[in-house]
């Protein structure tokens, strides 16, 4: 039987990764908010992929402390209204042939609140559901074995130091579980941005107890 798939090679690979705001402070007391898409988590620690030469990056490596910031599905109006935009001036010419332009507001540009986080100095977005107040962990390369690639992208690896949750996501009856049926992230799938449509079917791995990874969070 012949293979139903064929062989092609797309120029990205954003195969559908939730959208976050990653707000940081700037040298001269402004206020970053930038929105990325290569973001993970293991636990309570956190893994970033941002441009080197990008303003949220220089932020990271001189202060050490972020929020990252999750958008909904009903937020995607105030991120795209920062899409292609920068903090760093002057405008990289890899980012102005992609027609970027710098934003030394970007709060203001998305329409959204600036709000005093517990135990970093870089600003809560109030508009998004979810915040997390982290710290830099590690910093590590990416494409290291590639001359086009080396130094390009920096993996920034983040320790979740506390996590605001609108009350409206949580899970009946649980102070600290956050309800999958109500929580609805927005997701940038091939730069376009798309929902979620709900469960669609039931999860043998979702029969672990959330608990049992408590410890994960200590680390």
């Amino acid at each position: 039987m012949n293979s139903p798939h064929v062989v092609v090679e797309p120029a990205i690979l954003y195969l559908g990764t939730p959208v976050v705001l990653v707000s940081t402070n700037n040298e001269d007391g402004g206020h970053n908010l930038a929105p990325i898409s290569s973001a993970f988590w293991l636990g309570w620690r956190g893994v970033l992929g941002i441009a080197s030469a990008s303003q949220t990056t220089r932020n990271l490596l001189r202060t050490g402390e972020c929020v990252l910031n999750l958008p909904s599905v009903n937020e995607v109006s105030a991120v795209d209204r920062i899409a292609r935009t920068t903090g760093a001036y002057p405008v990289s010419e890899f980012r102005r042939a992609l027609g970027y332009v710098y934003e030394p507001d970007k709060f203001g540009r998305a329409g959204m609140t600036r709000l005093a986080s517990d135990t970093v100095k870089a600003a809560r977005a109030l508009e998004c559901p979810i915040q997390l107040e982290a710290v830099v962990a590690a910093v590590h390369g990416i494409g290291e074995d590639s001359e086009q690639l080396r130094g390009f992208i920096s993996l920034i690896e983040v320790r979740i130091q506390r996590v605001h949750v609108h009350p409206d996501l949580l899970m009946e009856g649980h102070a600290n579980r956050i309800d999958p049926d109500k929580w609805s992230p927005l997701i940038m799938n091939f730069q376009k941005f798309y929902g979620l449509s709900g469960q669609v079917h039931p999860s043998r791995l979702a029969d672990i107890p959330e608990k049992a990874y408590e410890a994960l969070s200590q680390v």
